[in-house]
């Protein structure tokens, strides 16, 4: 019997294949430390024998063995793509259907799946994502959202879990993601002692890492209003004057920049600010008070409530980074 089924497909993001194992390697050493039962696990693919990772590495795997005795939580690495069209063409690859299936079937007989960053996105095409929490690689997370308005993307999370589904964000929040299943269904104390073995912070959101930059994606509404906010400091432009200088309603300004980012039109200028902010704080160069009213805040406290909120850290914080 195995706790987990590490699911390797062909092109899987390698970093996140050999973290995986690693932290089950080390999870094996310190349980024994600790007179703690091992955790036990296989490593398979959609088709037997060496798999192509990326970057021209290999791996070997067994070929995926349904069986109702199988207790396992299946663990699926990222699937090593951050373009959206280069995405679809993995997911329209020969190994993808019957890869599906077998996910399907898995969630079907009561069991559980667990998948980071792209991989995400092999859940919806297998149809297991409707009316569940999840989340992905951030900068994906409205395209995930549009392939599937019936389930909620939440990008801020590193980690979510929605019985039988466990989804995590970009490729490093596999090691998230790893921690997190150790603490779940082995024991906390050998989450702990791997993550303090290996140097693993336990990380709870992605979104210190969002540059509202990046969520354009060739979007060119997203593009002008991130130029007008920034432009705009630190008088700070309204969602009302936003709307108006795209010639839009606020409602029909809210709907494009959801579709398009995952947040609303607030959201995003508060993202802005705060981007500004952070890089304000690293540079060294101004107080938090300066920093707050150059990036729109006459109160310093609320940036603070603002930093607390999404970057889970204070100012100081984040000036010694």
């Amino acid at each position: 019997m195995h706790d987990f089924t590490i699911l390797v497909i062909p092109g899987a993001f390698a970093a996140s294949v050999a973290s995986t194992l690693d932290i089950l390697a080390t999870a094996a050493t310190v349980s024994e430390r600790l007179g703690l039962a091992a955790p036990r696990w296989r490593v398979c693919g959609p088709q037997p024998g060496a798999v192509a990772l990326g970057h021209g590495l290999q791996l070997h795997v067994q070929p995926i063995e349904q069986s109702t005795d199988d207790q396992s939580c299946w663990v699926i690495p990222g699937i090593g793509v951050s373009d959206i069209d280069q995405l679809e063409s993995r997911l329209a690859e020969p190994w993808t259907a019957p890869f599906l299936s077998v996910l399907s079937d898995h969630i079907a007989n009561g069991r559980e799946i667990a998948a980071s960053c792209s991989a995400v996105f092999l859940l919806h095409a297998a149809g297991l994502l409707d009316g569940r929490r999840v989340t992905t690689s951030w900068w994906l997370a409205p395209h995930l959202q549009r392939l599937a308005p019936g389930c909620h993307v939440d990008p801020d999370f590193m980690v979510l879990a929605d019985h039988p589904l466990t989804t995590a964000g970009a490729a490093f929040a596999q090691t998230d993601l790893m921690l997190h299943l150790l603490r779940r269904r082995l024991s906390p104390a050998i989450a702990d002692a791997v993550g303090k073995a290996l140097l693993l912070d336990r990380r709870q959101l992605q979104s210190p890492f969002v540059i509202p930059a990046v969520l354009v994606q060739g979007n060119a509404l997203i593009s002008r209003l991130i130029a007008e906010i920034e432009k705009s400091l630190p008088e700070l432009a309204s969602v009302k004057t936003l709307a108006a200088n795209v010639g839009m309603s606020e409602r029909t300004l809210a709907r494009h920049v959801h579709k398009a980012t995952g947040h609303s039109t607030r959201q995003l200028i508060q993202r802005v600010q705060l981007h500004k902010a952070r890089a304000l704080l690293e540079s060294g160069e101004h107080s938090v008070e300066a920093i707050s009213a150059l990036v729109g805040y006459q109160d310093p406290t609320a940036l603070r409530r603002l930093m607390r909120r999404l970057l889970n850290a204070t100012p100081r914080q984040l000036r010694q980074r």
